[in-house]
């Protein structure tokens, strides 16, 4: 698998030949000025909830790769109603087998709203699993008991859980999100984007090596092996 870092909370994820994009924030970020919106050509389109920082750029991504939105039922059927041809909602607890394999939608601790005040249903996460391995995106939520329970379930190759506090777990949370969920290695995403989620990256990498545990936080647009 080969995940691509966007800036904010938005990467890619290629696995068994297709392009998963998850919630693309790239057009309103400077830090991720460098990246051409207009060349991605994702498959997919995973959406977490329906707050700005993580669906900015949905539409114009969506429209111009014919890319399925796939996220909670209000997500995906907004989108219907704005005319994206192809959506796939879903819900806690279900899954789905999608060509690349099975997505499962699972609950975060956050809240949903579109920027124009349209109800986004309840934040989620997804768990994605093939032959290549399984991985986890937390989207946007606080530390919650349930990732015990997925822990033990999936033997991840890789975790994606937010860390920059404030909006979501920080890092002492996401170290024992990342004990819960049995992962030895994380991408953080979801900090320094704004001051509220300003971070010691240095000081972050430290806390999760003494847990035994590598965090990964590429740069953006870098390209990496998982």
């Amino acid at each position: 698998m080969r995940l691509t870092y966007y800036g904010h909370a938005a990467f890619s994820v290629e696995t068994k030949g297709k392009n998963l994009l998850f919630d693309p924030f790239i057009s309103p970020n400077p830090l991720a000025a460098h990246i051409k919106v207009a060349d991605l050509r994702p498959d997919y389109i995973l959406l977490s909830h329906a707050h700005g920082d993580h669906v900015a750029d949905v539409e114009t991504i969506a429209r111009q790769s014919g890319a399925t939105v796939v996220s909670i039922f209000e997500i995906a059927d907004y989108y219907a109603q704005k005319g994206i041809q192809s959506t796939h909602p879903m819900n806690f607890g279900g899954a789905w087998d999608f060509d690349f394999g099975k997505v499962k939608m699972v609950q975060a601790a956050h809240s949903s709203v579109f920027p124009d005040g349209t109800y986004g249903g309840n934040p989620g996460g997804f768990i994605i699993s093939n032959e290549e391995g399984a991985f986890y995106y937390a989207g946007d939520t606080a530390l919650m008991m349930d990732m015990k329970i997925w822990g033990e379930r999936y033997d991840f190759r890789f975790v994606v859980l937010p860390i920059g506090d404030n909006f979501t777990m920080g890092v002492e949370d996401a170290v024992t999100a990342a004990r819960f969920l049995q992962a030895k290695r994380v991408v953080g995403v979801h900090y320094n984007t704004f001051p509220y989620i300003e971070i010691d990256t240095e000081a972050a990498q430290r806390a999760f090596q003494a847990a035994g545990i590598d965090l990964l936080l590429p740069v953006i647009g870098e390209t990496i092996e998982l």
